[in-house]
């Protein structure tokens, strides 16, 4: 399979070799000229194409034919002598000097004429040489980065998949915790809190494993994980989401938001006597989308827990893999207290 691969690509890199070895003929062309004028450059230009062509397709039917079994110098060896008579030949018909005539009935002339051929071979042979070398090396290099390419993205597929794994247990865990603590106290607040539940589970089932969703998806989501935690902190919580209709089917990676919204509840409006308000707001700017989740909780007293959480180095981590520099999470104060906290990343419509 390699081989056929590396006969491949020197089959389409001939191309863009072409225009090398017309300019090598063009050349022995020229200097054959130059030391002996009885032919015209016309005549040295088909002789030195015919042979060089001649010598390239030999060798090639020969590497097809024969692959890595014979060695570079043994294939030469064996092609150059046929390539250079079906040079010669080849030429003749193209209305150059017939120089097999030649060496038949003016052998005097014949130490010119294997002058010319030994050069013309040894040109030839030396390109191509180096010409199939370069071109096999390319094939290997570009199977490798191939190869490479594949591993990547298999590796970067499995970190996202552990990644966004993360963050399903580190929800569901705290909310079957205040689940449990609910049913002894209030089995009617825990029902409501079942039932907001299964919402979210419910939306999240088709999404929770795919690569890419939309806006609309993840602020479902959303909305079904501030249900619960308003059922919760009842009063010490009042939340809102502005996002246009436009932006809704923007494409963005699946639970980006869940662990901005639950940081914000869990650092900033849960430690708060008084609670507060989560605020979640979406724009685009120029290629960018940027989506604000903004709270008026404790702020950056607990700057060293909200900065190192599972939550916010989660979606570090994927927007890395995803978008490299292209996108980022900014994390600023909300004067007078509580966090702000922007996704900024390249903005796509979901197909």
């Amino acid at each position: 399979m390699n081989s056929i691969r590396q006969h491949e690509t020197v089959f389409c890199n001939w191309r863009a070799d072409l225009p090398i070895l017309l300019g090598v003929n063009a050349v022995i062309a020229l200097l054959l000229t130059l030391v002996d004028e009885q032919d015209s450059l016309v005549d040295n230009l088909i002789i030195s194409n015919s042979i060089g062509f001649c010598i390239w397709g030999g060798n090639v039917l020969l590497s097809w034919w024969v692959g890595d079994r014979m060695a570079w110098p043994w294939r030469m060896a064996l092609a150059t002598p046929i390539s250079l008579l079906a040079g010669f030949k080849l030429g003749a018909l193209l209305g150059a000097s017939d120089v097999l005539a030649i060496l038949l009935h003016r052998p005097t002339l014949a130490w010119r004429w294997v002058a010319i051929a030994v050069l013309l071979a040894s040109c030839a042979s030396v390109f191509f040489i180096v010409l199939f070398h370069a071109q096999k090396y390319r094939a290997e290099l570009e199977s490798e980065r191939r190869v490479l390419a594949e591993a990547q993205q298999a590796e970067t597929a499995a970190q996202l998949a552990m990644l966004q794994a993360q963050i399903e247990p580190h929800f569901l865990f705290n909310t079957l915790a205040n689940l449990q603590s609910l049913i002894a106290s209030d089995p009617a607040m825990a029902q409501t809190m079942l039932n907001h539940l299964n919402d979210y589970l419910r939306a999240s089932l088709k999404r929770t494993r795919q690569a890419a969703t939309t806006l609309a998806e993840e602020l479902d989501l959303v909305s079904a994980l501030l249900a619960i935690q308003s059922v919760r902190l009842g009063e010490r919580l009042q939340y809102a989401i502005h996002v246009p209709d436009e932006l809704l089917q923007a494409k963005l990676p699946p639970l980006l938001l869940q662990p901005l919204v639950e940081n914000a509840l869990e650092h900033g409006i849960e430690p708060a006597i008084a609670g507060g308000r989560v605020e979640i707001a979406a724009q685009q700017d120029g290629g960018k989308l940027r989506i604000r989740v903004l709270d008026t909780g404790l702020g950056f007293n607990l700057a060293h827990s909200t900065d190192s959480g599972i939550g916010l180095a989660n979606i570090r981590a994927r927007l890395s893999k995803l978008y490299g520099t292209d996108a980022e999470l900014v994390l600023s104060p909300n004067l007078p207290h509580g966090v702000i906290a922007e996704l900024i990343f390249p903005y796509e419509q979901m197909d």
